[in-house]
């Protein structure tokens, strides 16, 4: 199967200044993004949740694929080039390897947030309140959302 970058070669290229806003949060665009090179800062509610700057990052695919408003607000903080998926849903459906890559590096997010929660609750034995807290959001990373109706009904 083609990676990533072979599949979105053809993609539109936008270069972003830095401070340049790619997504704001609680918005819905529809689109979601390819890091190809900079520096890009998430933040959700003030908080800074991380910092990207690995070429093939991609931006905007949890609101896309859940069919929901931006989780996050995210900044070029160096001058950044993304490849641009516009009316992404539409796109992903059309194009499966596409989704597929996506849908892994998604997974593969996950993998590694619930391999982290383990280690962290394993080091908490003996502080209840962080364990029960590691307990729900263990929990929560395997439990169906509330709403979720596991389908693409929410993109019609």
């Amino acid at each position: 199967m083609p990676g990533l970058a072979a599949l979105t070669v053809a993609l539109p290229l936008e270069t972003l200044a830095p401070g340049t806003q790619l997504t704001t949060e609680g918005t819905r665009s529809g689109q979601l993004y390819i890091l190809e090179s900079g520096k890009l800062k998430v933040t959700r509610g003030g908080v800074t949740l991380a910092t990207i700057d690995q070429p093939g990052a991609i931006v905007g695919e949890m609101a896309v694929l859940l069919g929901t408003p931006h989780s996050a607000t995210v900044v070029a903080e160096t001058q950044s080039t993304v490849r641009v998926v516009d009316e992404a849903i539409e796109v992903l459906m059309q194009h499966p390897e596409l989704a597929l890559q996506i849908a892994t590096i998604a997974c593969a997010r996950l993998n590694t947030t619930s391999a982290l929660l383990v280690q962290l609750q394993s080091q908490a034995t003996d502080q209840p309140r962080e364990n029960a807290l590691l307990n729900r959001l263990l929990g929560a990373l395997s439990a169906m959302p509330r709403g979720s109706r596991g389908n693409w009904a929410d993109h019609e």
